[in-house]
């Protein structure tokens, strides 16, 4: 049995314990409150590292082929005086893009995409080559393995028109099959070079960046 002065000191030590444990519990919500803010910190840190840097897939043609990008006022004109290196090399990357994309999408028979990319008379030639492999019940399958090289062979003013020549080294895997799924023509399993020459052109009095594909048997 308990004797009095056991009795007496159990409340006092029962309030001095909890209000031991009531200042640990105060002090671990705020450990806890600081712990949380460090983390969304950090969260907020590395989200803005990853968005703020180019990954290199943002677009999917390049700023000299895209469509739907905003002018600058302050952008100047570029003609065949000021095509310079640096010029070029934006271009060439755009043109590389345009030509891998351009393919595929023939393949497919899906022009729909690129008419923006082609100038009405290739757009034409395009269209009426697809609508006469669907005609003779014909499918084309093409992989693009990737493109060796880009160069420009010239580039040149026709009036306000400024027209660029590429000549494209790739790597394709390409064959045609009849409704059978025969193979008519190409390799389904073979890789082949492919050496195109390509003439783009652009309105350097126009507002629009577009540059155009006008020849594919230049």
């Amino acid at each position: 049995m308990c004797s009095y002065d056991l009795k007496c000191n159990l409340p006092v030590e029962i309030k001095q314990h909890s209000k031991y444990y009531l200042i640990m519990s105060y002090s671990f919500e705020y450990i806890d409150i600081i712990l949380l803010a460090m983390i969304a910190g950090f969260i907020f840190l590395r989200l803005r590292g990853i968005l703020g840097k180019k990954t290199g897939y943002e677009d999917d043609i390049s700023s000299s082929f895209s469509h739907d990008l905003p002018i600058k006022k302050s952008e100047k004109i570029i003609d065949a005086k000021n095509f310079d290196d640096k010029e070029k090399a934006e271009f060439l990357k755009g043109a590389k893009v345009a030509y891998e994309t351009i393919i595929t999408k023939f393949a497919s028979g899906d022009l729909k995409d690129i008419k923006y990319l082609l100038d009405k008379k290739v757009f034409e030639q395009f269209e009426e080559a697809i609508k006469d492999r669907k005609s003779k019940n014909l499918s084309s399958e093409t992989t693009f393995i990737g493109i060796n090289s880009a160069d420009i062979k010239e580039h040149l003013q026709n009036k306000n028109m400024l027209e660029v020549t590429v000549n494209f080294v790739s790597e394709i895997i390409s064959c045609v099959r009849d409704k059978d799924k025969t193979v008519v023509s190409g390799n389904p399993e073979k890789v082949k070079k492919v050496i195109d020459t390509w003439k783009f052109s652009r309105d350097i009095k126009s507002k629009s960046p577009n540059w155009q594909l006008i020849d594919t048997q230049v």
